[in-house]
């Protein structure tokens, strides 16, 4: 298996799954106004469909690095397909949770980065991996940027459910597109060999600081981009913002986003990822802050979606990068599965305290200071992440 295969194909599924999630907040206001629903009632489906993502992540990361990610990756898939047309054809906001919120929760974690990066971890060479890992993470910005317009105009020529069931048939495609990632070791009758069990690992890094120290950062990841994801669009319309402004802004976001993960994964190989973290979440809250002080204008949304977009996913491959240069490869599917499930909790209150306090107060404003105030934690929690090799004899050495 090639590299420039593995990159492909993992690119591939990456942009399908991950461009699909990134529109979501474009049906925010279509399917609440068609079945009488509330903002909440949406938000809540979309942060369950969050948390469950992160909690099943953790249990897939377990089989993608029991069993490869080929069987994870077409699971996956059907899950995806399942579950974007059960959103289509749910009669109650019960319904839609559980499609919306579980089965397509479900579907991400086996399609997105805690698999495809356990492939990278375990088959591109150590002085690489933070650069191929950024190369995977602009695939997914690129389906952002590609994804979301494609998603707009669906809704606009097919009406909101039709939509989601043209969807449901690319999700398909990211069955076709795993079998380019079959690792040797895996499925043929010889099993991985292993310096390590599972509860020898996870004892191992839940009691180094620095697995807690990313941990806590990632929440914050979580919290930021999918309140922006998804509530940005609703906070353009209730200024009087044209549809397509947020539309645009989304796919600045992930325009933007393919240059910053490139460079941030480029970084990570010459640079402590430490400082590049700190500096990210920094960042972060200072776009936050010039945003909201500046006159509200498509320009200066459009500036911000793109300032926001270089800093969207660049976390993404310098926490994980990390996790496998302290921890090694080994379970480094499972290990990214938690850290990510963090993420997801973040993604989970975003999305949904986003809904409660818009539906209590009426704006968003409470959420943007928030969001702020997480950026300059994420930022200092960061700083003292230690990123030498555990001594272990080889089960700590790269792949």
């Amino acid at each position: 298996m090639s590299m420039a295969q593995i990159l492909l194909c993992g690119g591939a599924i990456v942009t399908l799954s991950m461009g699909i999630r990134h529109g979501f907040g474009l049906w925010l206001q279509p399917i609440t106004q068609s079945m009488g629903w509330t903002r909440e009632s949406f938000s809540l489906a979309i942060a369950v469909q969050n948390l469950s993502w992160g909690v099943l992540g953790i249990f897939v990361g377990m089989l993608a690095d029991r069993l490869g990610a080929f069987k994870v990756l077409v699971g996956g898939s059907v899950l995806y397909a399942l579950g974007l047309a059960g959103m289509a054809l749910s009669p109650t906001s019960t319904l839609f949770v559980l499609t919306a919120g579980v089965l397509i929760g479900a579907a991400q974690a086996g399609t997105t980065y805690a698999v495809i990066y356990g492939v990278l971890g375990r088959q591109i060479p150590a002085a690489r991996r933070s650069w191929a890992m950024g190369v995977t993470a602009a695939a997914g910005s690129f389906g952002q940027f590609f994804m979301v317009p494609v998603e707009g105009a669906l809704i606009a020529n097919f009406n909101w459910s039709n939509a989601l069931l043209i969807l449901a048939v690319f999700a398909l495609l990211i069955a076709g597109l795993a079998f380019g990632l079959r690792e040797p070791g895996f499925g043929g009758g010889a099993a991985m060999k292993r310096e390590q069990t599972v509860g020898q690992a996870l004892k191992e890094a839940w009691t180094h600081p620095s697995f807690l120290l990313l941990t806590a950062g990632y929440f914050v990841c979580g919290f930021q981009v999918m309140f922006i994801g998804v509530h940005m669009p609703s906070y353009l319309k209730d200024f009087g913002m044209a549809p397509q402004v947020a539309s645009y802004s989304l796919a600045l976001v992930g325009l933007f986003n393919i240059f910053g993960t490139y460079l941030a994964g480029n970084l990570g190989q010459k640079m402590p990822k430490r400082y590049l973290l700190s500096g990210i979440y920094s960042l972060r809250s200072a776009a936050t802050i010039a945003f909201l002080l500046a006159p509200l204008s498509p320009w200066s949304v459009y500036i911000f979606s793109a300032a926001m977009g270089f800093l969207w996913l660049s976390t993404v491959p310098l926490t994980n990068a990390t996790i496998a240069q302290v921890f090694g490869v080994q379970h480094l599917s499972m290990l990214g599965g938690f850290v990510f499930c963090s993420h997801q909790i973040g993604s989970f209150m975003g999305v949904w305290l986003g809904g409660y306090l818009y539906d209590l107060n009426g704006s968003y404003d409470m959420v943007w200071y928030l969001s702020i105030a997480l950026g300059v934690f994420a930022a200092i929690v960061n700083l003292p992440v230690r990123e030498t090799p555990i001594p272990r004899g080889t089960a700590a050495q790269p792949a």
